[in-house]
Parts: structure tokens; C-alpha cells; sequence
């Protein structure tokens, strides 16, 4: 079968990194480009199939229906996790332009300068705080301004939370009077503290990494985007990557390139990928009868997410929260009020206060990240279902979530067929460390609703997470699940890791992973920005080594 798309680098994925990447590498118009997307495109024009679908991509609140939402969403399904009461869980991963910037909750949040500073001390040098601060600051527009730690000419607008609802405000103030300190920019590599979140939104609308990188690199001669396009294997000739075989409208095409296949397809697929291309752990490539191209142990391990804990609570009336917006005639004027300023209900990420805090006095960094919001989940649906659907009745939510889980799972291909899922073994909960934590994070949440702020709002004194340690664990057991930030799969780091410093895969030649999972270890707090930074620095990697190989 001959190739029919020829380019200097071909980008699995068009995701959040993918994104990046493509426009990143199209940007001095040196070198052609192919980006291979398995779902289809963001535009809701470009998509009649999925015209509503999209719509609710660029709607800020349309997250809860693209959560669930097949057109545009794998909709991964773990194995059965004991850790968290022997449930399996439906992972979102986004199946469209943009990836999973186009369905995520908006939230801008970086980590902890500790956070790349760890990275760094596990072998992969470069990534410290200090060497990725300026591909944070090179990626982002924030709306407030430049100044030392934020950028104002990158393409991702960052923007602050367009309304402060008077019960999230209550939340934010019931934080401080539990001893957490207000703090306004939590980006500045020193979390601790709590304040509103900030989004990736422009003017009320979503700014994805389709709209902020990819849409404008798409009018280049030398950028070809393929959406629809299933990558099935990478093409090896000996240990050196040559190309991709993909599968599109029902036929098998391939992408050869001159210089690198890069990997963007993110932290459940990519070490599939891999592995059903013959690089992994041996044993399994055997079973699976992928010939070993290169033996890779830890390709498909070290996998962490954050598990969040769903902690919600009624109001009494006459308050109300914006459960109440989503409904009849509410709902409508909510609409007009989009329509004409981009503001309300329509306009809100998936929270909208934020906290970071130490359960512990003798920790040296936040342990534990609480989201708060003036709303709460219609519980029979999201068990049901696993999406998301705001309950009829006033309430509020504060969910907490440990922020660097020592729990980790795995993801591996369970067939050579490229379209089959990975197998997902989250392992939630399996380190002891993490089920305390579980515990200190329901004690935290219990002593901040007994704060005097919240004492006009809430409906009922208590909460329903138990008295003892033992019964806390088991309703955290049953009442949480994924913040959908699976990484660390294809880590990078020293000899141990699948990937070098440079995001090069050990073993073979002219071929990188540059996603969410190259992280070591996860992030402390929402994964999307540092992704974005993570394919800022990848891009330049991956151009420097051009210019080394013209130079050579």
C-alpha cells in the first residue's frame, strides 16, 4: 500500500497539545505538516452531523452536555475499580478539534512551581519551574495584563469568572474563615489560598486550543488537518519511526514523513499507540502478537488522575442558585441574556470559586484543591448516567480532590486492532496515603460549612459524610470519581521513563509523545494549562532539533 500524505512531521491527535503543536511547527513556513484528528471538527458549520453538539462546544456552560455526549466524546469506561466501591467510571476524553480543551470545565489552573521543580529532580531536566514559566507566559493572553508570571500576547485568552454569585462568594468567604487565605492569582507557582477561578474563555465564548492555535494555522499552505482519521499503528523501518497508518471513511491510508512522528493523542491513547507499534513491555506486546520493536517497561504505567469527591448541600429559600437558572422560564431569559452580552448562566465554567489548601500544618505545600460553585448535581442522574444535570432544588457543591495522589494505575492496549479502547485500571484509592487523605479532605469540607458565612444559605446544619474515619472513606468511596485528568502514561524523566528530557521515545529513532502524558507526576490542580505549556516547550524542542539536523 503506497503513501498518499507525505510531510515533515505528522501530529497524532489535535488536542489540547496537538493544537499547539500544529501551529507552533507550521508558524515560519519551513516545514509541511499533517495532523491526523479521529474525530470530526469543532465548527458547527464544518459539522452538520454534530451542528447542536458543537454549538454546546462554544457555549461555556455546554460542558455539561458534551460531557455525555457521544459526538463528541469517547466516553472511555474503566475496568471495575475496587478503590472506589468496585464501580467501573466513564472517562470524557474529547473526540474533536480542540481534544479535550473543547469539552473540559475552562479552568485555567497551572500547579505548583514545586510541582515542575519535582519534575526536574526525577531526571527530567529542563522542566523546572524556572525553565517552563516563560511557555506558560508565551501561551496565554491573560486579559489582566502582563507582569513577571503572566503573558499578554500569547493565543489562549485567560480571563477572570464573569459573575461572583452571592453564594459562591459566601463559599470563597466560609474558606477564609475556615484559615484559608484569600488569594487572587493562584497561577504564580504559589498556590495556597483561595479566590475565583479563572477561564479559557473569550468575550463569554469558549477559547479552546482549536480556537486559540489551530483555527487560525489552518489557513497555511503548508498545515493539513484530517479529521476523521482513526491512527491505527506508527510505521517503523528497523527502530527509526517513518510514518502512520490511519484509517479514514472506511480506507487504510498512510502519512510517511522526513522527520518525526510526534505523538499528541493524549494520556489513553497515546501509550496504546505505542504499544500496538511494538514499543512496550514485552510480555504484553507477545500476547497482543505485536512484534517488540523496543522493550519499554514502564510504557502504560505510572498513571494518576485526580479523584474528586462530590460534597453538596441544599439552601433554604429564598436563596437560590443557579440550579434554578437552568429550568423554564429562567432558563429563557438566561438565553436573551447570552445572546445580547455574553454574560449568565451561559457564560459560567464547570466552577466557580477555588481553594488550595494544607489538611496538614506540617506539609510544605497544598495537599488538597476544593472546587466550589453555587450549584449541585441531580445525584440519580449522574449515578445513572455518570453526566451532568443540575438539580431542581437550590443547593451548592464544594468537592474536594488531593491534588498529588500517590495511587497509580495503568492503561494498556488489550488488542492490536488500533481502533479497540485500552484497557483503564484507575487504582483510586490504593495507596494508604490517598485514603487518608479522603478522610482529611471530608473534615476540611465539614469545617468550612460550619462557618458563619454560609450560616444564612444553608438549608440544614451537618453533612452526610459520617463520624468515624471508616464510615468517611466509604462515602468517599461511593461519591467520588475522575476529574478527568489521566496522565503520566509515556512519562518522561531518567532511564526508567519511556521518554527523555527531550520528549524523544528511548530506543528508537524520529519519534516523540508531547501530551499530558509525559508528566512524571500530575500537576496540583486542572491539567489543561500545563498541557498547553507542555506542547509550547515541545514545539521548540522539536525545531531545535531541526535546525541541528540542518546544521549537522
Amino acid at each position: 500500500m503506497a503513501a498518499d500524505l507525505y510531510a515533515d512531521y505528522v501530529i497524532v491527535g489535535a488536542g489540547s497539545a496537538g493544537c499547539v503543536l500544529a501551529a507552533r511547527l507550521t508558524e515560519s513556513g519551513e516545514h509541511k505538516v499533517v495532523l491526523l484528528e479521529a474525530g470530526g471538527d469543532d465548527r458547527p458549520l464544518k459539522e452538520p452531523s454534530q451542528f447542536i453538539s458543537n454549538i454546546m462546544i462554544h457555549t461555556p456552560i455546554g460542558f455539561g452536555k458534551t460531557l455525555n455526549d457521544p459526538k463528541v466524546n469517547w466516553l472511555y469506561e474503566t475496568e471495575v475499580d475496587e478503590g472506589s466501591g468496585g464501580r467501573a467510571h466513564k472517562w470524557p476524553k474529547g473526540k474533536v478539534l480542540g481534544g479535550s480543551s473543547s469539552i473540559n470545565g475552562m479552568l485555567y489552573v497551572r500547579g505548583q512551581s514545586a510541582d515542575y521543580d519535582g519534575w526536574a529532580q526525577m531526571g527530567a531536566r529542563g522542566w523546572s519551574w524556572d525553565d517552563v514559566l516563560p511557555y506558560f507566559r508565551k501561551s496565554e493572553h491573560q486579559e489582566r495584563g502582563e507582569d513577571e508570571f503572566h503573558g499578554a500576547d500569547g493565543p489562549l485568552n485567560v480571563s477572570d469568572f464573569p459573575d461572583e454569585h452571592p453564594v459562591s462568594a459566601a463559599l470563597v468567604e466560609a474558606c477564609q474563615q475556615a484559615g484559608i487565605p484569600y488569594k487572587k492569582d493562584l497561577n504564580d507557582g504559589n498556590q495556597e489560598g483561595c479566590s475565583f477561578f479563572q477561564m479559557t474563555a473569550k468575550n463569554g465564548r469558549r477559547h479552546s486550543a482549536a480556537v486559540a492555535y489551530l483555527h487560525p494555522a489552518m489557513k497555511r499552505p503548508n498545515l493539513t488537518v484530517e479529521t476523521r482519521a482513526m491512527t491505527t499503528r506508527i510505521i517503523f523501518d528497523g527502530k527509526k519511526a517513518v510514518g502512520v497508518e490511519f484509517k479514514q471513511n472506511g480506507e487504510t491510508r498512510k502519512v510517511m514523513v522526513g522527520r518525526e512522528v510526534i505523538l499528541a493523542a493524549g494520556a489513553v491513547e497515546s501509550p496504546k499507540l505505542l504499544e500496538i507499534s511494538g514499543v512496550g513491555q514485552g510480555a504484553l506486546l507477545q500476547e497482543l502478537g505485536v512484534k517488540v520493536v523496543h522493550e519499554s517497561p514502564m510504557v502504560g504505567e505510572n498513571m494518576q488522575d485526580h479523584y474528586m469527591i462530590g460534597c453538596q448541600a441544599a439552601l433554604k429559600e429564598p436563596h437560590h442558585s443557579i440550579n434554578q437558572l437552568s429550568r423554564g422560564v429562567k432558563l429563557l431569559g438566561e438565553i436573551a441574556k447570552y445572546g445580547l452580552t455574553r454574560k449568565g448562566l451561559l457564560s459560567y465554567a464547570v466552577a466557580h470559586g477555588c481553594a488550595f489548601v494544607k489538611t496538614r500544618p506540617e506539609l510544605q505545600f497544598p495537599d488538597v484543591q476544593i472546587h466550589v460553585m453555587a450549584a449541585s448535581m441531580d445525584l440519580e442522574y449522574l449515578n445513572q448516567y455518570q453526566g451532568l444535570r443540575l438539580d431542581k432544588d437550590p443547593g451548592m457543591a464544594s468537592n474536594p480532590c488531593q491534588v498529588r495522589p500517590e495511587s497509580r494505575g495503568s492503561i494498556h492496549a488489550k488488542s492490536p486492532d488500533g481502533t479497540v479502547w485500552p484497557k483503564i485500571v484507575p487504582n483510586y484509592l490504593s495507596d494508604p496515603i490517598d485514603k487518608q487523605s479522603v478522610v482529611d479532605q471530608l473534615k476540611l469540607i465539614r469545617k468550612i460549612w460550619q462557618q458563619p458565612a454560609l450560616e444564612p444559605y444553608l438549608k440544614e446544619k451537618g453533612d452526610p459524610f459520617g463520624n468515624t474515619d471508616e464510615e468517611m472513606l466509604a462515602y468517599a468511596k461511593l461519591a467520588g470519581g475522575t476529574l478527568y485528568h489521566a496522565v503520566g502514561t509515556v512519562a518522561m524523566g531518567d532511564e526508567r521513563y519511556p521518554l527523555d528530557p527531550q520528549l524523544r521515545v528511548r530506543g528508537v529513532e524520529n519519534l516523540r509523545v508531547i501530551d499530558a502524558s509525559v508528566m512524571p507526576k500530575i500537576s496540583s490542580g486542572n491539567t489543561n494549562a500545563p498541557t498547553i505549556m507542555i506542547a509550547e516547550k515541545g514545539a521548540e524542542m522539536v525545531l531545535a532539533g531541526a535546525k541541528q539536523a540542518v546544521a549537522a
